[in-house]
């Protein structure tokens, strides 16, 4: 199993943001992500699985700012289908799980933020492990090329 979990939130507009920048995103949030299943699928038996954690911006850019961070979680999307597509003749599963508001050093909480979701709270990080954990598990035999938004209602 593999599970693919790193970000960076590098944010401006489309006319401020930097190629550097550009570049170090999409290092960062995809490039990984594609060298990473590239290794571990050499060692994965059948029934193995990949899970990438991205955001529920794949969907939405939520203000000004986030067109960057969306464009690459957007990204994600089409490569988590392309990778099952590539390794289900193996048996080999791949899922991108979109986490909404999670309160963490790179995105501490907010009224704004708690105030756009349908619940009105951030999700605890152990959900989102849990999930992880819920799809590298047999409950997670049959969903691949998949997209599963866990958000608090963010995206409702």
């Amino acid at each position: 199993m593999l599970v693919n979990n790193a970000g960076i939130y590098a944010t401006g507009t489309v006319d401020e943001l930097t190629v550097e920048e550009i570049d170090r995103a999409f290092a960062i949030h995809v490039r990984a992500v594609f060298v990473a299943v590239r290794a571990a699928v050499r060692y994965m038996p059948r029934g193995g699985r990949v899970i990438t954690i991205g955001s529920i911006s794949a969907e939405r850019a939520p203000w000004p700012g986030t067109s960057l961070y969306s464009a690459t979680k957007s990204a994600l999307v089409g490569l988590t289908k392309g990778i099952a597509r590539d390794l289900g003749p193996r048996g080999i599963t791949a899922v991108l799980v979109q986490p909404g508001p999670v309160a963490t050093e790179m995105n501490p909480e907010t009224d704004a933020v708690r105030d756009m979701t349908a619940l009105g709270t951030y999700i605890p990080p152990e959900h989102i492990a849990a999930l992880a954990a819920h799809l590298a598990g047999d409950g997670g035999s049959y969903i691949t090329g998949s997209a599963v938004t866990i958000d608090a209602g963010a995206t409702a």
